[in-house]
């Protein structure tokens, strides 16, 4: 019990020290930085054009796997057993190789996910040091991106650093 008394003592003191300093918080909406920063969308440019190289490749691919199907269906009645066997397996070996295209191109680990990786990183750590560089020159305790998960109901605008991010990356 003595215990107890003497540490309300030492740490009173201490919880309204604390309680009376006053946090600054500042917040930023990263997808309206984004969407304002070229260097974004020269990135976003560069992976759309990629992408739409490889639907290109998967579109002709495909074409080619349903014309082989197509002439299958119309001479399948007239083929023999080995012939309509040796068929199956080239269309089951098309099927395959779109799959791996798409999986090599699209997939978790794929070609667009490292693509996007080598032109996005540059610029998140280029708007994060930017970022940075407000909140400590504004002696923000914290700065949070309310684009994602964390929400906010209501938020002064006066804390709202986004439009002085867009202003600092137009002039570098």
């Amino acid at each position: 019990m003595k215990l107890i008394v003497i540490s309300l003592f030492v740490y009173l003191p201490l919880l309204s020290f604390v309680s009376n300093a006053q946090l600054k918080i500042g917040y930023v909406d990263s997808d309206t930085i984004m969407d304002n920063f070229p260097d974004v969308q020269d990135a976003r440019q560069k992976l759309d054009a990629l992408i739409q190289e490889w639907q290109t490749e998967v579109r002709k691919l495909e074409s080619d796997l349903k014309a082989k199907k197509d002439d299958y269906d119309k001479r399948k009645l007239i083929m023999t057993e080995q012939t309509s066997i040796e068929v199956m397996a080239e269309i089951t070996k098309l099927e395959k190789e779109i799959a791996d295209y798409r999986d090599k191109k699209f997939g978790a680990n794929g070609e667009l996910f490292q693509k996007q990786n080598e032109l996005m990183k540059p610029v998140q750590n280029k708007v994060f040091t930017i970022i940075q560089q407000i909140a400590t020159e504004e002696e923000l305790d914290y700065v949070f991106d309310r684009s994602g998960d964390i929400l906010f109901l209501y938020a002064k605008p006066e804390y709202d650093l986004t439009a002085k991010v867009i202003e600092r990356l137009k002039l570098e």
